[in-house]
């Protein structure tokens, strides 16, 4: 029986590609954390109600929330250096919390594979919008492997054990 945990095919260009990117982006990662957040709001509307500290703060708008750019920044720092890991680790890799935490919650927040979709394109998006010098088919393809990887990972998590 296998572990499922074989090595990632991720090649040391691909690495380069996101490590360079997420080292350009790494400055203004507050700011752009926010940005992939309301683009994902932008392109699902629904999915804002996911999150228990945007009901509750339902007045606030999204850009002032201070939950909101607190989760925003975890995540978006999480999945770079989780995608600068990945040929090193040869395996998705999250920094203070764990695969099984992040299924978890995300399986009680109700989140379903279109999510992925569109937090994925999202993503691309603002990574483009960050480095545009730097943006093509190699990097694009970079990120979406490893973003696929990560997301991959939780989504295992979220399935019921059997």
């Amino acid at each position: 029986m296998g572990s499922g945990k074989e090595k990632i095919a991720f090649s040391e260009e691909q690495e380069v590609l996101v490590v360079k990117s997420w080292n350009a982006m790494k400055k203004d990662a507050a700011a752009l954390s926010m940005k992939f957040f309301l683009r994902v709001f932008e392109i699902a509307p629904s999915a804002a109600n996911l999150f228990s500290f945007l009901r509750e703060d339902s007045n606030v708008p999204l850009e002032n929330n201070p939950k909101l750019k607190k989760h925003a920044m975890t995540v978006f720092v999480m999945t770079c250096e989780s995608a600068a890991q990945l040929r090193k680790a040869g395996t998705v890799t999250v920094r203070d919390t764990t695969l099984k935490k992040l299924g978890a919650s995300h399986n009680k927040s109700g989140v379903v594979d279109e999510h992925f979709e569109v937090v994925r394109f999202a993503l691309l998006d603002t990574i483009k919008e960050a480095v545009p010098e730097m943006w093509g088919p190699e990097m694009n393809n970079a990120w979406t492997l490893a973003y696929d990887q990560l997301a991959g990972a939780i989504k295992q998590e979220m399935k019921p054990s059997s």
